[in-house]
């Protein structure tokens, strides 16, 4: 009986591990190629995603363009010292975890760097399953630290739009109501009559998916659940609700769809990745008034096991580099009636729900592409 409780507790705890650990990166930073050699192949069998830089000046660029979630970083470097390094970690991303290697006798240093952003330290020669928790527990340090911020900079917001929502649907439905009689006993045949019903219609339906999109923008990221998905999959049904809500052919769009079907599965919550597809569509679709072609690609990224990307291409009207670095800014907007939290929104779940990035390059006239990994 002990052996299977015993099996079924490691059989848990490696689940568990595994939810925390998948598709994270990874930087070590040590110039001991077997050393090096040794810890990629324990990260790797727990799929982490896993870079190495041999000096500090290499861990710096490679912090700057890679965006690893930890760094093992060895006190020694050939050129530049770990606590310089340190420093520099911490000025390109303050939430970057790192955690310190350190050999025999170097134990009161790596204390030291604990206080000046180090989360943990470990010492070589290291013991497997040791490092292993080390590294889960700098990550969930890491995943508390952001976790605590994000809340604190919502909560107000948690809390007021939920009230607010209550309070404006409430005369909206009242209205809705108000307008299914006036269309039962009323002439519609009288053209103003009719068009003055439509344009109520329709900003009541606008204040309603304002609405939904404020609660969907500040609902708590604690509720959300993840599970193993397909993105393929996803994309077949977020372009079969596209084909039944627009109609293409009279806006003169045309949608071409390229799927890797070597795509790996990913842990991720299968409705806010849907709600983002068909958001980042809907703003192709507008961003092409005369009509176009979207591009829509789902690839595995071969270097790093089990991170994918989908890109989204139009050749539209494209945005003007003035305005490219407010487009995830909650509430900008360059549409007559838009709300400004679609990209604020997809920014959100991917980059703080999600850990993956999204990133859009754009020409004026020329068109968009917006990319998600």
């Amino acid at each position: 009986m002990r052996g299977i409780f015993r099996l079924i507790k490691t059989h848990f705890y490696n689940n568990i591990f595994s939810m925390i650990t998948f598709g994270r990166k990874i930087l070590i930073v040590d110039d001991n190629q077997q050393f090096v050699d040794l810890v990629r192949k324990i990260l790797k069998q727990k799929e982490f995603i896993v870079s190495v830089a041999m000096d500090g000046k290499t861990a710096i660029e490679k912090a700057i363009s890679e965006k690893p979630e930890l760094v093992l970083l060895d006190l020694k470097l050939p050129d530049i010292s770990g606590e310089e390094v340190l420093k520099r970690l911490k000025e390109i991303d303050r939430d970057i975890a790192v955690v310190i290697v350190t050999g025999f006798g170097g134990e009161q240093v790596a204390v030291d760097l604990m206080r000046k952003g180090a989360i943990d330290f470990i010492s070589k020669p290291i013991d497997h399953e040791a490092f292993l928790r080390s590294v889960e527990n700098a990550i969930e340090i890491r995943d508390s630290q952001i976790e605590d911020r994000l809340s604190a900079r919502y909560s107000s917001l948690e809390r007021f739009f939920p009230f607010l929502a209550h309070e404006i649907r409430n005369p909206l439905h009242a209205i809705s109501g108000a307008l299914a009689i006036i269309r039962k006993r009323s002439d519609l045949k009288d053209e103003i009559l009719k068009q003055s019903i439509a344009i109520i219609d329709d900003e009541v339906q606008h204040l309603n998916n304002f609405v939904q999109e404020c609660l969907n923008f500040v609902r708590p990221s604690n509720i959300i659940r993840f599970t193993e998905i397909d993105l393929n999959e996803v994309l077949s049904v977020v372009m079969n609700i596209v084909y039944h809500t627009y109609d293409l052919e009279s806006q003169h769009i045309k949608i071409t769809v390229e799927k890797d079907s070597s795509l790996s599965k990913i842990y991720a919550n299968y409705e806010e990745i849907k709600q983002v597809f068909l958001n980042i569509i809907r703003n192709a679709f507008e961003a092409m008034p005369g009509g176009g072609e979207l591009i829509i690609r789902t690839q595995e990224i071969r270097e790093n096991p089990r991170c994918v990307m989908v890109t989204f291409t139009d050749n539209g009207v494209g945005i003007s580099r003035d305005r490219m670095s407010y487009l995830f800014q909650p509430f900008f907007t360059t549409k007559q009636r838009g709300t400004g939290l679609g990209l604020a929104l997809c920014r959100r779940i991917i980059e703080e729900r999600h850990r993956g990035k999204i990133e859009i390059e754009s020409e004026e006239n020329k068109g968009t592409t917006v990319k998600i990994e």
